[in-house]
């Protein structure tokens, strides 16, 4: 019988890629998630019945095990960017990752891999990279054996990055962001998704990677390479941080006040607190290079699927071509 991953947020933006991978290698995937019902796309990753999702919360003991039951391979790839209810860091980054590695260590799963963040610091005033670093140190507690991976930010069709502010340049002249000189490390999801699977595998030794891209920029830096591409003039201006938490602030206590029904989706105060740290691989760090991965460029992508954003889309290479035409005498 061909081997078994569960794969917790496996229809999330990196688990659909790792799914994807595990499938093709001919492993059953199954692909734990808090509704199924949505993740109903990734059953087309394999042949009939090989990638099936299967409803859990990470919070619930009995729901994680249900989960994992028969599993050769788990990979923890759920992490969340702003609370909403019950889900909040601590019982998401921190407890839930703590759970799946000691109910793995229970079951004798072979290969565990924990995906992080860099700048996970448990001395952090940002409850995304304290949780972070908890959850790392209670998987390294629970599965001394577990490869865990930090990347930096994740990009590629369909990331939150770079859609995000290549939308946002369709409005008016000015780009704001908040964190203008702070550094990333943009890494590929194909990137993060290999590496993932090499750790489930076992092919990766145990321990921290952290995953960075070939280039290291600011933030205003990659606004305008991302302008480049989308073709479009904007003033990328940078939004103070003191005024950033208040904006942060005012947005976190809309979504309070509603009791969730508008959740702050733009900016929180935490996220204000994480763009003060540059988010690049540290200089001893194990890296990409270490897994055998060759790191995918920025330029390389970007073009793939920010065309959308381009004034005239699809056809806006058509129309620049179009005007180096000579015009009938």
């Amino acid at each position: 019988m061909s081997r078994l991953v569960t794969i917790y947020g496996g229809s999330g933006f990196v688990g659909r890629q790792v799914a994807r991978r595990m499938a093709k290698l001919g492993w059953r995937v199954r692909v734990a998630v808090r509704r199924p019902n949505e993740a109903l796309f990734v059953k087309p990753y394999g042949a009939v019945g090989q990638v099936e999702p299967v409803l859990c919360n990470i919070r619930d003991d009995a729901s994680v095990r249900a989960a994992m039951a028969g599993a050769d391979a788990v990979v923890n790839c759920v992490g969340i960017l702003n609370r909403s209810g019950r889900n909040t860091f601590d019982a998401v980054q921190a407890e839930g990752a703590g759970r799946i590695a000691r109910i793995a260590a229970e079951q004798g799963v072979a290969n565990l891999v924990h995906l992080s963040a860099i700048g996970a610091d448990a001395g952090s005033d940002s409850d995304y990279q304290r949780s972070k670093a908890e959850g790392e140190a209670a998987v390294t507690a629970a599965f001394p054996g577990a490869v865990i991976l930090r990347p930096s930010i994740v990009f590629g069709a369909g990331d939150g990055f770079f859609n995000r502010f290549a939308s946002m340049s369709r409005f008016g002249p000015i780009l704001a962001v908040v964190g203008a000189e702070t550094r990333f490390q943009p890494v590929h999801v194909d990137d993060v998704a290999e590496a993932a699977v090499r750790g489930a595998t076992g092919q990766a030794s145990a321990g921290v990677y952290e995953l960075g891209g070939p280039d290291v920029k600011t933030f205003r830096d990659w606004m305008h390479d991302m302008l480049a591409v989308v073709g479009r003039r904007r003033l990328v201006l940078n939004m103070p941080f003191w005024k950033a938490r208040i904006v942060g602030g005012l947005l976190d206590t809309v979504q309070v006040v509603t009791g969730g029904l508008i959740e702050n989706k733009m900016l929180t105060r935490d996220q204000v607190r994480t763009l003060r740290k540059d988010n690049v691989v540290s200089d001893r760090a194990r890296t990409l290079a270490d897994l055998g991965i060759t790191p995918t460029p920025v330029a390389a992508v970007l073009p793939e699927y920010l065309w959308r954003f381009r004034p005239s889309g699809q056809y806006e290479a058509i129309k620049s071509s179009a005007k180096n035409l000579r015009k009938p005498s």
